[in-house]
């Protein structure tokens, strides 16, 4: 249990790192008070100053390193420290796969009842290359001395810090990034300035199809009216051949959302491709897809593993998208039920089926906590279900829905420790962990995927 704090602001005193927290930053006690620091490592001796002080916890910064981890590298990327996109590159990455699992552990003993000794969490599985994995960036656009500028806001800061290089984004959409820019700065284009309201051009958003190699641009914008419209799409396709689709989404509002509700086609295809597997899909500007293609199969492939498939299954694709993890499992069961509560996602997720040939796979718009008490009612009843909720874990209402319907077994595809063992301490009642398998979607930063196979107690 955490001490009350009685470490004061400003405050100097010696740390060891015991371990990494789920956001990245290191963790110590200071007289069993508990103390973040970011870019601390365990097993590092510091000495820190108090920033902030909360009822709980406390957060300081590094002043001095007394004793350095064997684990500390330099990081890749120039801004890696003002950026605050990735939080873990002065960590080499074997240490941040182990670091991780650890995270994992940590979730588990803190938020579930289960003695976490007696579990199996597998070693996390890593990537062979862990840069250069996302297909798609989106950066703010700002303007530094009648320069163009495109990045992300400095952490805890609202200033602009131009990225030319991101180390983790492919190189494609670096590429496109910065000649866009280069074209915005050379038509002389309006650059939206937050503070006064005023200019058009707010982010640039790059998507790579890995496979495909296509590249889709989104501009978003403050206003429809997009001044020298046609020399700037001519610029752009003259200078980046390899972009198949531009588009143009209009975001008037005052607001940390990056996309606005209108978009318009202003040159090219409406989609670039995307091959996962054997599966293609047509990705329009505001499609979600995972943004790591490489660990995605790996990512499915373990979902299909715990599924343990025979032919026979009747699966539930509970919080379904555009039906990727479905449609992955389709070819290997009777039959795939998908819902989402968001219509367009099943409206992609019905397209990808037909396009396919998977006539075992139907998409419904509802919640699941709705659906599947309905269709076991008419008689139609899950062998497997497959949950890959939000950040926030599965409704509760969902947890209770699959306590009395009581599939053979759960796939539980989750994005954060801490909800994932909330919620199959919420589960296991009626079931037991088989495994947690880490899969590393995000090398570099904080962030862990894991999938979890629950099998019914019997």
């Amino acid at each position: 249990m955490a001490t009350a704090i009685t470490i004061q602001k400003g405050q100097q005193f010696p740390l060891t790192i015991k371990r990494l927290g789920i956001n990245g930053e290191g963790v110590g006690y200071f007289k069993k008070q508990v103390v973040f620091v970011p870019g601390a490592l365990p097993g590092e001796e510091v000495v820190v100053e108090a920033t902030n002080i909360h009822p709980k916890y406390a957060e300081a910064k590094i002043k001095k390193i007394r004793k350095t981890s064997p684990h500390r590298v330099t990081p890749r990327c120039p801004v890696y420290e003002q950026c605050g996109g990735c939080q873990l590159q002065h960590l080499d990455y074997q240490a941040q796969l182990e670091a991780k699992r650890d995270i994992v552990i940590q979730a588990l003993a803190r938020h579930c009842r289960l003695p976490v000794e007696t579990l199996d969490i597998k070693p996390t599985l890593g990537m062979d290359d862990p840069w250069h994995y996302r297909n798609k960036s989106q950066f703010q656009v700002g303007k530094r001395n009648e320069k163009v500028i495109a990045g992300l806001y400095g952490l805890g800061s609202h200033e602009l810090i131009d990225i030319s290089e991101c180390a983790i984004q492919h190189q494609a959409t670096n590429r496109v990034t910065k000649i866009v820019k280069a074209v915005l700065e050379d038509l002389r284009i309006p650059i939206y300035n937050e503070r006064k309201r005023t200019g058009v051009v707010r982010t640039i958003v790059a998507r790579v199809g890995f496979q495909t190699k296509e590249v889709q641009v989104v501009l978003i914008t403050a206003q429809k009216e997009l001044p020298r419209q046609e020399l700037l799409i001519a610029e752009i396709q003259r200078r980046l051949p390899e972009v198949k689709s531009i588009v143009q989404n209009v975001n008037g509002q005052k607001t940390s959302l990056i996309f606005g509700e209108e978009t318009f086609l202003l040159a090219g295809d409406e989609y670039i491709q995307e091959v996962l597997g054997d599966l293609s899909f047509e990705l329009s500007a505001r499609a979600f897809f995972q943004l790591n293609p490489v660990q995605t199969v790996k990512l499915y492939d373990e979902v299909k593993k715990a599924a343990a498939l025979t032919g026979k299954e009747k699966i539930v694709d509970a919080y379904c998208g555009v039906g990727t993890i479905g449609l992955w499992l389709a070819k290997d069961a009777a039959e795939v039920r998908g819902m989402d509560t968001i219509g367009e996602a099943i409206e992609d997720a019905r397209k990808n089926a037909a396009r396919h040939g998977f006539h075992n796979a139907v998409y419904t718009v509802g919640k699941a906590e709705d659906v599947l008490p309905k269709w076991v009612k008419e008689g139609w009843r899950p062998d497997v279900v497959v949950v890959d909720p939000p950040r926030t874990g599965c409704d509760e209402a969902l947890l209770r829905t699959l306590l009395k319907v009581k599939p053979k077994r759960i796939v539980y595809v989750s994005c954060n420790p801490s909800s994932l063992a909330r919620d199959v301490d919420r589960l296991s009642k009626s079931y037991q962990i088989d495994y947690i398998q880490p899969v590393d979607m995000f090398p570099h930063t904080a962030h862990i995927e894991s999938v979890a196979k629950l099998v019914l107690k019997v």
